[in-house]
This record gives structure tokens, sequence and C-alpha cells, in this order.
């Protein structure tokens, strides 16, 4: 059972209805790994609406948190924000400069783009902007009731934590004078308001039902479960370690009356050789820059197909080349098991396997795959996308040829030849996957062209080049024709098929590897192929 079906069901027994919510404080820009908490609740939603129960997508943004630090990606001037909250902060231009005259805040400008990204994914949450429940008083009750229970809250807290509360500690954060939450020390409560003085020994008061001041993280938490009514929520590793904010929470969602929501903790996505993905130090892939390379279902893919606990290494050359091939597979896969008779236990296990991984990978919920293209290969399209690189008819002319497209290709394929071309016009693109059609020998095919004539001193292999090139000369220009003309002549010649293709690729490509090269070599001019033998016999003659 696929792990979201699995939420749905336990959470079925806690009830049929549902709101499971996600949240991020819009520091800066958003990379794949928030994507990873967004649709792992998504997902966990389309399961619930699954089996009839009413479920929604809550996306909680922390627009009052205050600005932290002066990113990397910011300018110094942003120095005077520290500790303002970011809803009141300017947003920064195109040199991380506060642009005082832009609209919007700094919050609403790294968060919109994200939005644009959720939607091609198929994901459309309802918003809740702290700062603005926070105006409105929703959070009134949870700080009343908290500060004055401060004692006991504080107890627990650091019985929890194992961190220890200072003296004449209070459980909320005031804003003072100058916009910012660095510097005040709270001196008391007197309901409605929270007694602050600054640092310049300046006096005032927070009134708890206004966005005056906000309560600490630990408690802000447990307090958005109840206000929102929250039954599920998925959340960093972070949160879920002994003693960390959720194990608190769970604990004090209590003195609200409310219980603690399902937890599904998981794992960071990480940059492969870099790291946890962190927007702060300038470590991560956005996700408008994949949605750039891949379709948005391939993305989906990526969360739906690993558990929330499974830790993933993520780049954007082989492994979304491996994922993208794993997804067309699934597909085919589903698509033929779907008109299969009969249901043998082994195919409605692996029905239901691969019908999971691909369910939650759509972009429109139960739009699964009708018709797949049975001889479809994402390397293949890449083959021909570098081959013809401003040619798409071309491209699909060659997919006619081999069955792989019928009539004129869908949107989902056009589409998908789109973004592969954006991809291999990249720095992304995996380089192994790269090719570059030779008409005469590279300098890395002589250095191993003069190897190879080094180490075989009879006539064999030239021999083998010449009979080649006659025969690419008169036979067929196609698939089996040139297939059976390399490896019938490397057996005349005792040539070991393997060495026979590393040889054909260095001087078809210049280098040891490649496509299946009976099919790209039907793609390229036949005049093309013959120039590049004629110049390695050429080498060797001379050798």
């Amino acid at each position: 059972m696929h792990w979201a079906d699995r939420v749905a069901q336990d959470l079925a027994r806690r009830g049929d209805n549902h709101t499971i919510a996600a949240g991020i404080t819009p520091s800066g820009e958003f990379h794949i790994g928030h994507v990873r908490e967004v649709l792992t609740g998504d997902m966990i939603v389309r399961a619930c609406h699954d089996i009839d129960m009413d479920a929604r997508l809550l996306f909680i943004i922390d627009s009052i948190d205050p600005l932290r630090k002066v990113y990397p990606f910011l300018h110094p001037d942003y120095e005077e924000y520290i500790g303002h909250p970011l809803y009141r902060i300017p947003p920064p231009d195109a040199e991380g400069r506060p642009d005082l005259e832009a609209e919007g805040n700094y919050a609403s400008h790294f968060l919109n783009p994200f939005l644009d990204s959720l939607k091609e994914l198929g994901v459309v949450p309802e918003l809740s902007w702290n700062h603005e429940a926070y105006e409105s008083g929703k959070f009134e009750d949870a700080a009343r009731i908290f500060l004055n229970q401060r004692s006991e809250v504080a107890e627990l807290i650091s019985k929890i934590s194992g961190r220890p509360i200072p003296e004449g500690w209070y459980p909320y954060t005031p804003i003072g004078h100058n916009g910012s939450m660095d510097g005040l020390t709270v001196t008391g409560w007197e309901d409605p308001y929270v007694l602050w003085i600054d640092a310049e020994g300046k006096e005032g008061r927070s009134h708890i039902g206004t966005a005056e001041g906000k309560l600490p993280w630990r408690l802000d938490w447990p307090a958005k479960w109840s206000i929102h009514g929250v039954t599920c929520e998925p959340f960093g590793k972070d949160h879920a370690a002994s003693g960390g904010s959720y194990s608190t929470g769970r604990k004090l969602v209590p003195f609200l009356g409310y219980n603690p929501p399902y937890p599904l903790p998981y794992e960071w996505i990480q940059l492969k050789g870099m790291g946890a993905m962190s927007s702060s130090t300038n470590v991560f892939i956005g996700p408008s820059e994949a949605l750039h390379l891949v379709p948005p279902e391939i993305l989906r893919f990526l969360i739906s197909s690993n558990k929330p606990k499974k830790h993933i290494e993520f780049d954007t050359g082989d492994l979304l080349l491996q994922l993208s091939g794993l997804y067309d597979m699934f597909c085919r896969q589903y698509v033929r098991m779907e008109l299969e008779e009969g249901d043998s236990a082994r195919t409605s296990k692996m029905k239901e396997d691969r019908r999971a991984s691909i369910r939650f990978a759509q972009i429109v919920h139960g739009n699964m795959p009708k018709k797949v293209n049975k001889g479809f290969r994402i390397k293949h399209l890449s083959m021909l996308a570098q081959i013809f690189p401003e040619n798409d008819e071309a491209v699909w002319k060659s997919m006619r040829k081999y069955s792989m497209v019928d009539g004129e290709p869908n949107e989902t394929l056009v589409d998908r030849l789109h973004r592969l071309r954006n991809w291999i016009a990249s720095e992304h693109f995996p380089e192994d996957a790269r090719i570059t059609i030779q008409t005469s020998v590279s300098d890395n095919a002589k250095e191993n062209l003069q190897i190879w004539q080094d180490t075989n001193m009879d006539d064999n292999t030239r021999n083998y080049l010449s009979k080649l090139i006659e025969t690419y000369q008169t036979c067929e220009w196609k698939y089996q024709t040139i297939q059976d003309a390399i490896c019938d002549l490397a057996r005349e010649h005792d040539l070991d098929l393997a060495e026979a293709f590393r040889l054909l690729y260095l001087i078809h490509l210049g280098k040891g590897y490649g496509p299946k090269l009976a099919t790209l070599l039907p793609e390229i001019p036949r005049e093309d192929a013959i120039s590049a033998l004629v110049d390695a016999v050429s080498f060797l003659d001379g050798a």
C-alpha cells in the first residue's frame, strides 16, 4: 500500500473531515526540499478523497516571523531590517538591495513564484498568512492561555527539550517601537497587554489580539493546530527529533483544548555532493528551475515514489534522467496491465504498486494515462533532440519510423521535448548523455586508435573499417542492416564485438560509449558517418 493511502486510512479512524497542513517561513527563495512538504500533504489529501473523506490542504505562511540575518543573497543594507517581521520589510531588487518603491513585501516576493510552481504541479492550497491571523485576533486566546500558565508552560518546555528556561521568561515575543523583535525584555503581563522595555530603556506594551508581537515557535505551532483545526501535518525530521518542537507541541496543544495532529516526519532532499538544500546558504535547486527542465509529473513522481522517511539525493543530471525513464516505464506497465485479461495475485500486486507510484504523480487527480507509446524512451528522445537541435518535425518523423508516435504527437510529448531541449542547453544535462556527431576523427579518438594500433599489430582493425565503409556506401540506411553489418563484419575479422562497438563509438561520437549505435546512425547523413570512418582509416594508415 502506498504511504499516502496508509496515512489516509489512519486518518479515517480519527474522523471523516481533515485539514492537512504545510508551512514555511518565506525568508528566501524556495527549493524542491520545500516542495516535498507541500506535495506530501497534497498526496495525503488526494488519498483521503479517494476513500470519500473530506480533506483540505492548508498552506500556512509564517509571514510574521522576523528576518534573522542578512543572507548571502541580500545586500548589507538589510542589516537595519534584522528582527523585523517579513511582511513589514521591502522586497529585494535585482542587486539584493531593499526596493522601497516595489509593491508587495519581502514575504510575498519569495512566496509568489513558489505558488506559481505549485500550481504547475497541480497544487492550489488554501493559504493562511500568519500575520493576518495575528492581526485578526485568532491567536489571542492561545496567547492568553499560555501567558496565564507561563510557569507550567516553561516547566514543560524545559523538561521535554532539556534546556533551562531563564527566570522571568514570558511566552510571547513583542515588536518594539522600531519595528524589530530584537533587543526587547518582557517585564509583565496585564491582560490583554504584554509589557516590555527595549535596549534603550524605552517602555512599551503589545496587545496580544493584534500583530504587535507573536508567540515563540514552540508555542506558535500548536496554537496554529488549534486555530486551523489541523489533523495531519508533514514536517522536517529536525522537528521530529527527541526534545524537538513536535515533542513540546503535542504536550502544549492540550492547554488549548485540542489534540495533536497525526505527525508525518520526512527526510531532507539533499543536493548531490553539496548536502542539505538551503536557500540561506545558496545551496539549492528551485522548483521553477527544475520545472524548466522536466515536466511537473516527474517532480511529483520524485516525491510519490519515495517514502517520506527516505532520504533523497537530488541532482538535475543523471537522477532526473533515470527518474524520467522510470516514470515512463511504470506508465507503460500500468497501461499494459490495465489491458490484460485476468487478475492473478501477482498481477494484482504489481498493479497496486505501479498504479500507486504514478497515481499521485498526475497533475490532475484521477487523470491516469490511457495510452503510452510502447517504444518511447527518454534517452532516445534526448538523442534525437541533440541530432535535430532545431527541428521538432524531424524528431517526430524518426519516432514514427520506430512506432514511438502514431500520427501527430500529443501535447504531453510536445511539452516533454520542449523541456528536454531546455535541459540539454543547460549546465544540468548529464555529460554522459551528451552526443556530438563526428565527421572526422577527434583527438580523443586518435589517442585511442594509436593505442589500438600499437596493441594489435595485424591489419584486422583497418580492414574491418574499410569493409564497413564499403557497406555504409551501399546498404539500406536503416537500423537492422547497419546493426548486421557492424556485427557480421566484426566476426569476419575476428574482432570482439564489445571492442568493435567501442572503436566505432570513438570514431562516430569521439568517446567510447553512447546511445545504441545502429539506432543513431540512420538519423545522421550517410556521408557524415562514412567521412568519419574514412578519416579513421587514413589515420591508421599514417600511424
